[in-house]
């Protein structure tokens, strides 16, 4: 049995899901140890083969017990291979098998690119600190986009054996795309100050103004007209309340993006966008700043755009909503293909397991990893 350290499986984010994804792909007996919760909708996707154990870290105080509750799970479920899902996760995994004293292999998982540092939260900005000086300690590290490796090893990670693996999705089936105009546009993001909002709004609001046709959805966690700072966003935007529907955290992502016509990601950082490929693969053409992997995920099928410029984002919303209904179909069918022939699930669970089963052997006698 394979073990996975995530920071919060209570959470869903594109880490959560890429890791479901691989635990259902593989049909395999996992332990998911959570540092704070797991969720039902986490516990779900994962399949029945996944046991899920939630330390409820939720203070300092807790962290110092709650690291040696992880050590014991160690030593009580022995498992062949443990990889940590993100900073806090990686920090919590490499010192809870040191105090475990079990010779097991320990990889790390990295999700965040750095393009913009400031945007992250004090306690994530002093676990990337720590990784930094721990990272030669794991027996591997994987990082979800080509940016992400580059610009941690600038920041001064180190390790012998670092990969990129980015994230796999399902396959969506080989549906034709409807030739229609363009006008609904969509946002799947959560409220926090890395996925810049203020800049998609402004931009809607510039494309408002030309197109007063045009609709815009907005779905994630704080994605709702309850929440106090999205509504002052909103109003300082000057896109009109008619023009945007706030639909907050959802678990019907696939109809939210049968639903539109158009994905927008307007973040300031990322590593490997998961909800750029999600919508391509459901024939969905995306507009996106350039952070992370981006551009590589989308290829020529939609437009790429300097990151914290309302105008330029408006620019590319424009100019994807000009298209005409044969011109809009090509694009929904290119970025389909795009994903279906890049970044199917069964590929990326195989690049996994031959990343964790090769690092794992060099490691030392008696951890073949046999699947991952």
């Amino acid at each position: 049995m394979n073990m996975h350290i995530i920071t919060n499986y209570e959470a869903s984010a594109g880490a959560e899901t890429m890791l479901s994804r691989l635990l259902r792909a593989s049909g395999e007996r996992a332990l998911v140890a959570s540092l704070i919760g797991v969720s039902e909708r986490n516990r779900r996707l994962a399949g029945e083969g996944a046991q899920c154990e939630a330390l409820k870290i939720r203070s300092i105080g807790r962290s110092i017990t709650g690291l040696g509750d992880l050590a014991q799970l160690i030593v009580r479920e022995q498992p062949r291979v443990i990889l940590c899902w993100m900073y806090h996760a990686m920090v919590a995994g490499v010192l809870a098998q040191k105090l475990s004293r079990r010779p097991v292999p320990v990889f790390w998982n990295i999700r965040q690119s750095l393009d913009d540092p400031a945007v992250l939260s004090r306690s994530t900005r002093v676990a990337l600190a720590l990784s930094r000086r721990l990272s030669h300690l794991p027996a591997g590290i994987i990082y979800n986009s080509s940016r992400a490796l580059e610009l941690h090893r600038q920041y001064g990670f180190s390790n012998r054996r670092m990969e990129v693996i980015p994230n796999g999705f399902d396959a969506m089936g080989a549906q034709s795309c409807i030739e229609r105009a363009p006008r609904i546009v969509g946002i799947a993001a959560r409220f926090h100050p890395q996925k810049d909002h203020d800049t998609f709004f402004r931009a809607a609001a510039v494309v408002a103004r030309k197109r007063p046709d045009v609709r815009f959805m907005a779905v994630g966690a704080g994605m709702s007209a309850d929440n106090r700072a999205v509504r002052n966003m909103l109003k300082d935007s000057g896109l009109p309340p008619e023009s945007v529907i706030l639909m907050g955290e959802t678990d019907d992502m696939a109809g939210f993006y049968r639903s539109i016509d158009l994905l927008v990601l307007s973040s300031r950082t990322e590593g490997f966008p998961n909800v750029i490929a999600e919508a391509m693969s459901h024939g969905k053409p995306v507009v996106a700043t350039d952070v992370g992997d981006a551009a590589m995920v989308v290829g020529k099928t939609g437009e790429i755009v300097p990151r914290a410029d309302p105008m330029a984002l408006a620019a590319g919303m424009e100019r994807m909503l000009a298209l005409d209904p044969a011109a809009y179909a090509a694009r929904a069918q290119a970025a389909r293909h795009r994903v279906a022939e890049h970044y199917s699930l069964a590929a990326i669970a195989r690049r996994y397991a031959a990343f964790l089963g090769t690092a794992a052997d060099a490691a030392g006698p008696g951890l073949r990893v046999q699947t991952w």
